[in-house]
């Protein structure tokens, strides 16, 4: 019962003298216990002095070293439909190994022969170039005929204007003579006029020089009238060469303009070429993606998408594989308090999971079941779950690390700091501050963050 009243049993009654007061308040018991507790607080003063490691823990998992050798998944470039299986889960396929088929869902590609047909297309469109091409050849002869024939036919039309030139001073030379003509028929009428009127010549003499002086008139007329046809001859040859050059530069523009139009749809033929020569290549691929293959030796881990006639998306996961040749590596993480602390090429004790161990983290030597590893790479930038990804990789003077373990399995890890007292390390603890800053006594250790 309860002891609240003020008087006070124990003082008033002697309860030693009873079997159980007599147990209960015997002064051996005192002295043994504070024996006890007096060893007991120097056991604990002793072991505060002992030394202890500072330990940065971190949970990770088993990885590899290189991404390349990361389980990984196969994905369809196309979208499709699985039409047969050629491999089970747990398979081992090399590289380059069927692992499924499948077939077309868009019905521009359902064409069995499409890559014929493309391929006919393809010849018909080159034999279509191959005429251009002649057309093209045939329309350059012909121009440079054209420039031929009318360097000719205007030499003949210069050659004519010549020879109307010359004509014009011949028949100048003419007329000048006829006018010489005229003037002396002249003179010889007036002198046989006076003659017959002193008597000295007869009248048939003065019809005679009349007859000459007439004839003079006559002639130099007909000099003028070839003299001024002359002329219209150098004016029309003048015409006649405008002409040729207005002619032929009429027909070699026709030319060149169908040389021209001949020239563009050669190109627009070969563009077309081109683009079914594209779209040929294309086609090919693609049928040969219609059989997944594997992209490196492994195993076969789950099929992501099952069954025959399902259908996919392009990018879609198809399979899973595990690369059959890979170098083991721990990831794990660390607070972003510790990061500092963290450097290339540290020592790290590694607890897998599944794997029997006894761990003392102040301890490390005398811990049992752990392996060494080495930092080998410090993400720069944090991760999702607010901590630094951190790369291990297995420390060639260590003990090797166990064969069974397996890519994915869990890892706790330890990286090992300074040795302290462990009354400084509880100190720490209780106060919430962070190991020791500190840098890695090897000084060749590169301790530039990866």
């Amino acid at each position: 019962m309860l002891n609240i009243s003020h008087n006070k049993l124990n003082q008033k009654v002697d309860i030693t003298g009873y079997k159980a007061g007599a147990k209960v308040f015997h002064k051996r018991h005192y002295k043994q216990f504070n024996r006890f507790l007096a060893l007991f607080f120097v056991l604990v003063f002793v072991v505060l002095f002992f030394p202890w490691t500072q330990t940065i823990s971190g949970r990770g998992f088993l990885t590899t070293l290189t991404p390349d050798q990361r389980p990984q998944t196969i994905q369809s470039p196309i979208p499709g439909r699985i039409e047969k299986w050629f491999v089970r889960e747990g398979d081992f396929v090399e590289k380059g190994d069927t692992i499924l088929q499948i077939s077309e869902v868009k019905s521009e590609y359902f064409d069995p022969r499409l890559v014929e047909r493309t391929g006919q297309q393809i010849r018909a469109k080159e034999m279509s170039v191959t005429s251009y091409q002649e057309k093209v050849g045939a329309l350059q002869t012909q121009i440079q005929a054209l420039t031929q024939e009318r360097q000719l036919k205007l030499e003949q039309a210069k050659n004519k204007l010549i020879q109307s030139k010359l004509k014009v001073k011949s028949d100048s030379i003419d007329l000048e003579a006829a006018k010489t003509n005229i003037a002396i028929a002249q003179r010889q009428y007036d002198r046989v006029v006076q003659l017959e009127k002193e008597g000295l010549k007869a009248v048939t003499d003065l019809e005679e020089k009349r007859l000459k002086l007439q004839e003079a008139q006559a002639k130099i007329i007909s000099q003028e009238n070839k003299l001024l046809a002359s002329k219209n001859d150098v004016i029309n040859a003048q015409v006649e060469i405008t002409r040729v050059q207005a002619e032929y530069t009429d027909k070699i523009s026709k030319a060149r303009s169908d040389l021209y139009s001949a020239q563009s749809n050669q190109f627009d033929s070969e563009a077309q070429v081109t683009k079914l020569e594209n779209e040929y290549t294309n086609y090919e691929m693609r049928n040969s993606l219609q059989f997944i293959r594997a992209p490196q030796s492994g195993y076969i881990n789950k099929a992501l998408q099952s069954g025959i006639g399902e259908t996919f998306k392009e990018g879609d996961r198809l399979v899973g594989i595990m690369p059959d040749k890979y170098d083991m590596a721990v990831e794990t993480y660390v607070d972003p308090i510790d990061l500092p602390l963290i450097h290339v090429g540290e020592k790290v004790r590694i607890q897998f999971d599944g794997w029997p161990a006894i761990v003392f983290s102040g301890w490390p030597n005398v811990s049992y079941g752990t392996f060494g590893g080495k930092i080998v790479a410090i993400e720069t930038f944090i991760s999702p779950n607010g901590k630094y990804r951190v790369l291990l990789a297995p420390d060639e003077e260590d003990a090797e690390w166990p064969k069974d373990i397996r890519v994915g399995s869990g890892a706790s890890t330890m990286a090992l700091l300074e040795d302290v007292p462990i009354w400084f390390e509880l100190w720490r603890q209780l106060n919430g501050f962070p190991p020791n800053y500190y840098q890695p006594q090897n000084s060749n250790i590169d301790a530039t963050k990866q």
